[in-house]
Order: C-alpha cells, then structure tokens, then sequence
C-alpha cells in the first residue's frame, strides 16, 4: 500500500512518512479546534452539537492541515492536494485526463513488455502507441497481443522529415519510453518532448555512453577495462547520446568470470526490476504538475 502511494504522489520514503504525518496531526488538531470552538456556543451534546461540529471540521480541515504541513515541508503538496480536491467538488477534474504514452523500441521488447504490465488497467496512463523501426522486431506481436497500435518508422522521414509527429499527434502522445530503440533521437523530437523522453543505458553514465555504445559492445566494454561494477542509467533524452540528465541508476558487481553475455543477464534483472517502477513516478511527477 505505501508502495502504490509513493508512486501515486510521486515522492520518496521520507516525504511519503511526513504527508502521513501532516494528515494525522491536522486532523488531530481540526478535531480539537471544532469542539474548542462549540464550547464557546455552550451548545449541550446532541443532534444539533453533532451537525455543527461535522460543519465545523469540513471547514477548518484544509487550514489545519496546510498550518501542520508547513514546519513539516509538505506545504506545496498539501497545496496541490487540496486544488485537485476542489477541482473535483466543481467538475474541473481535468489533472486526471490520461497520459498517452508511446514504446520506441527495436528488438525483442523484453523492457517494453514489462513497462505495458506495469499500466495495464492504470486509472491514467495508457501505452497508446508502441514504435519500432525494425518490421520483424519481437515488440511488436507484443504490442499485438496487448491491442496495442503499432506505427512503423523508416529513416528518411524520421531523420529528414516531421520525425512522425503528426502520427504521435494523432495518438495525443504525451510522453515517450525508449525501450531497446538504436536510432538517435533527432532534434525535431526532443524539441516536441522536452523533458518527456526517457531512456534506460545498460551501464553506468556517464561511462560507457555514446555513439555505438549499446548492449554487447557495453557489456564488452565494461569487461575490458576490468570494471568491478557496471549497473543500469535511467535518463531524460536530449539531443546528444545518453546525455540527457540521469534520473536513476542501480549498480550490479562485475565478476572475473563474467562474458558479456552473463553481464547482460545482470543488467536485464536490474532493467526489469527499476524501469517501470521510475517511469511510474516520473508519470506521477508529471501529472502532478498539470
């Protein structure tokens, strides 16, 4: 349960103790004003003291818990809190519209599959959309199997031409997941979604990144130089090779005995285990911001 509010608000361990907090001791303390407040009334227990005193904590509630939120640091999202909780008293529930999200992905779509059971059935976000460049690619009987639509791309329009926004528009993408996708992201697109592009390196960024740095030849790379740890980088795309600004990173030692192939296996469970779980909080974030 703890788990699923991390992800639905969008904050660490820590915060997650001190919105729990703020909601307990504003409640203490809005139960504790409203009865202070009837006693003034000299109101005598009863149906009448009953109904005044609901009244009173459904309208004293917001102010104690933004007072408690304050010296525990979750003022801003006790703000947001309480905006989203008006906006569905009046109709305007418009934070909840979903987000259309799209899968880039060129291979077997081991990652792809994982992040598509991860928002299977979720109250917002929807895999609207699962790119791949390669006709023969694995992802996309996964994508078929799933009712996904899939879109495949070629290079001259990607590279020299609208880089498929029309299509992406017509999907009403709003984010995208690269997920095993070799071609760079040309400028047209990241400057569509800035900050709304996300990609997972089989290795430790800053090292080991860039042009033709990608699975084996990153595996074989770490191995060569003697690494005693490599692990996975989850990171905003930009304009560059794995360049963009890293989000997280989880490590995995490096054994004298380790090929390529076993540090791989490494990188897949890390891969798995950590990629849709940030994405879900990056979506989160997101969503909160609207």
């Amino acid at each position: 349960m703890l788990e699923k509010l991390k992800q639905r608000w969008g904050v660490n361990e820590l915060n997650l103790i001190l919105i729990i907090c703020t909601f307990a001791l504003g409640g203490s303390l809005c139960g504790y004003t409203g009865r202070r407040l009837l006693v003034l009334f000299d109101i005598d227990k009863g149906f009448l003291w009953v109904l005044l005193y609901i009244i009173l904590i459904t309208i004293l509630w917001p102010f104690c818990v933004l007072l408690i939120s304050i010296p525990l640091g979750q003022f801003n999202f006790f703000t947001r809190y309480l905006s989203k909780i008006w906006k569905r008293m009046n109709g305007k529930n418009k934070n909840n519209a979903s987000i259309s999200v799209a899968i880039y992905a060129s291979g077997a779509g081991s990652n792809a599959a994982r992040i598509i059971e991860e928002f299977k059935d979720h109250p917002y976000i929807k895999i609207a959309l699962v790119v791949c460049n390669k006709p023969g690619a694995g992802v996309l009987k996964i994508a078929t199997d799933n009712n996904i639509p899939v879109l495949l791309i070629e290079k001259e329009r990607f590279f020299r031409g609208d880089a498929y926004l029309e299509e992406l528009k017509k999907h009403s993408i709003g984010f995208i997941i690269l997920a095993g996708f070799l071609w760079k992201i040309p400028a047209k697109l990241t400057g569509a979604y800035p900050g709304k592009i996300v990609n997972i390196h089989p290795a430790l960024l800053p090292n080991y990144g860039g042009k033709g740095m990608y699975g084996g030849f990153v595996h074989a790379a770490v191995i060569a130089n003697k690494e005693k740890e490599s692990g996975i980088s989850i990171h905003y795309v930009d304009e560059l090779y794995d360049h963009g600004n890293i989000i997280f990173q989880a490590k995995c030692p490096v054994s004298d005995d380790d090929t390529p192939d076993t540090l791989a296996q490494k990188i897949h469970v890390l891969e798995h285990q950590h990629y849709p779980k940030v994405i879900a909080l990056v979506l989160q974030q997101m969503q909160n911001q609207r």
